[in-house]
């Protein structure tokens, strides 16, 4: 073809839009900080200034970077240095997990298993805040608080009202009512025969 139809070509193709930055909840963490398993090596301070980039969070991963986070944020609510179970704890994991995936599905909205992933989670996380809200107030508060977390009551039940559901309810009270009909002469039999015992006995 020649260079007219080619130009032409390249002035029809859609530009590409650039993608947004998200912010992420794991942008506080510095980059000099050691990852989870070498922060505690005596040996690390002595080494070379490349050896401690590539130890550091600067070359890590995100799943790296979720382990500090996560513990991070357990060591806010945890009662005690050997505490790894409690409701705090967990609510406390649940929370860095929900918003990993809050932050993946900005970017792609159309993954519908981390969706249903968070919204388990989201669940999860619910009942145990609700728990700790009904048992300890004080320490579901400070959960709350330390976490960022913004709770809200559920809402009371309500059912949703359709056709279906009207005319079932209409049918079963107009049941209820013809059987009342059909009962009524022997409940008034009933009715007199417990009169007249009541009389007798007063007599």
């Amino acid at each position: 073809c020649g260079p007219f139809i080619q130009t032409a070509r390249w002035y029809a193709r859609p530009v590409r839009r650039k993608r947004k930055d998200i912010p992420s909840h794991l942008d506080d963490l510095p980059p000099t900080m050691l990852k989870k398993e070498y922060a505690n090596v005596p040996i690390v301070n002595s080494v070379d200034d490349v050896v401690r980039r590539l130890l550091s969070l600067e070359m890590a991963s995100q799943k790296e970077k979720m382990k500090i986070k996560t513990q991070q944020l357990v060591e806010k609510v945890r009662r005690s240095p050997s505490d790894n179970g409690s409701f705090e704890v967990q609510v406390a994991m649940l929370t860095a997990k929900i918003r990993t995936y809050e932050e993946h599905l900005q970017r792609h909205p159309k993954d519908k298993s981390n969706r249903r992933r968070m919204l388990m989670d989201i669940d999860r996380r619910k009942k145990l805040l609700a728990y700790l809200r009904r048992v300890r107030y004080d320490i579901f508060e400070n959960t709350c608080k330390q976490l960022n977390i913004q709770y809200t009551l559920p809402p009371p039940y309500s059912r949703r009202v359709t056709k279906r559901w009207v005319v079932k309810k209409a049918f079963c009270l107009k049941v209820f009512q013809e059987a009342r009909k059909l009962k009524a002469p022997e409940r008034l039999k009933q009715r007199r025969e417990w009169q007249a015992r009541a009389r007798a006995a007063k007599e």
